[in-house]
């Protein structure tokens, strides 16, 4: 069984005991938590759309971790100008761990 969830603004599909990061949540280390913007379940006998989320449906999470990613580069520059700005980046994110799919 697969469920598509909607977070941040993103869409993931997940399974039970898959680990994905996803925008920063405000939830602490450890903590259980209850997604319920679920867009679609995936079933043996079939796969269940909602309009635009699936009635019932919810996924069990646990937060792993808070963290940030990598450090990207910005450099802006401005040819023949001599204005240039350089300045770094790093996106917050929150690990969390599927514990349960409920449809």
């Amino acid at each position: 069984m697969y469920a598509i969830l909607e977070t941040g603004g993103k869409q993931y599909r997940v399974e039970q005991g898959d680990t994905i990061y996803v925008e920063k949540l405000a939830h602490e280390e450890l903590e259980i938590i209850e997604m319920d913007k679920i867009i679609a379940v995936g079933k043996d006998d079939g796969i269940v759309v909602g309009a635009p989320y699936v009635d019932g449906a919810s996924v069990t999470a646990k937060v792993v971790k808070n963290g940030k990613g990598k450090k990207i580069t910005v450099f802006t520059y401005r040819s023949k100008k001599g204005s240039k700005r350089k300045l770094g980046h790093r996106q917050p994110y929150t690990k969390v761990e599927i514990l349960e799919i409920k449809a």
